[in-house]
């Protein structure tokens, strides 16, 4: 599974570069071009953010990749009062 979401990854990061650079090469007397075209841009990378995130988490559990240096939720308390 985790080989498919690194594909679908590369492909989002991709459709981000092509339709970004579309978006900002358009012309500017077509605005629907440039709409659809930025648009497409966002759910790229939407898609490709969230596709890093989902390996990022995934690597950790694994023990592929090390896990982030921060306290687990269980053992962060509040300040009680005395």
């Amino acid at each position: 599974m985790h080989k498919l979401i690194a594909t679908v990854n590369v492909i989002a990061w991709s459709g981000f570069w092509a339709f970004g650079y579309l978006a900002l090469s358009a012309d500017v007397s077509n605005v629907w071009q440039m709409v659809t075209a930025a648009l497409l841009a966002f759910g790229g990378a939407a898609i490709g953010v969230s596709a890093y995130f989902w390996l990022v988490r995934y690597s950790e559990n694994s023990g592929y990749a090390k896990c982030s240096n921060q306290v687990a939720r269980e053992h962060h308390r509040e300040a009680e009062p005395a």
